[in-house]
């Protein structure tokens, strides 16, 4: 189960920096709320490679496939005490880890597509629109929420062998402490954190 657990923390942390690649470039941070001003999005997309959003579209994908290991294995674990509940929680997962990664892979995409036509007002009026009409794989965030939430059931009520204080390697408590923040890649270090410390734990 260990090497299960670090392969799905390294996963999130290379997922982490895969969400960095598309948010960094030179000339600045892109935040979603800059497509309301193009003039902003073209100086910071203006020295963007196309290169590098497209290995972050693929190394994104390797590494949240390389995550599921770990969703995998902790609800393979539970399982063996509560057969339901580690049913739903893999199911959870799983429809968490195939939404994102088509998100991932659509947000990349309007990146691309941005700077492929040019960075006009015409190409942002385009991937807005695309977006918006696929933003609907961001329903994806409730497969993790459910997954997250029983685990930390089952922690806090003693139902698996861990500590009731183990309950803080979740994403949910982790996710809460660095929402404040404006460290990058929230999510995915979140979800490092727990893999993490369940790896140190089992």
């Amino acid at each position: 189960m260990r090497i299960a657990l670090i392969i799905a923390c390294i996963g999130h942390v290379i997922c982490g920096i895969t969400d960095c690649m598309l948010a960094y470039t030179k000339d600045g941070r892109f935040d979603f709320s800059d497509i309301k001003d193009n003039e902003k999005m073209q100086k910071t997309f203006s020295s963007m490679p196309l290169k590098q959003v497209e290995l972050a579209m693929f190394i994104g994908i390797i590494a949240l496939f390389a995550s599921g290991f770990g969703y995998i294995e902790i609800s393979r674990w539970i399982s063996e005490t509560s057969p339901v509940t580690g049913h739903i929680m893999l199911i959870a997962s799983m429809f968490f880890l195939v939404l994102i990664s088509a998100h991932h892979v659509l947000c990349g995409a309007v990146e691309w597509f941005y700077v492929k036509l040019g960075r006009t007002d015409e190409a942002l009026k385009a991937v807005t629109d695309f977006f918006k009409s696929t933003i609907i794989a961001a329903i994806a965030y409730v497969g993790l929420l459910v997954f997250a939430v029983l685990f930390f059931i089952l922690i806090v009520t003693g139902k698996t062998d861990l500590q009731r204080w183990a309950c803080v390697f979740n994403t949910i408590p982790a996710f809460l402490v660095l929402a404040p923040t404006k460290v990058p890649a929230k999510g995915n270090i979140a979800n490092a954190f727990m893999f993490l410390g369940l790896a140190l734990m089992l």
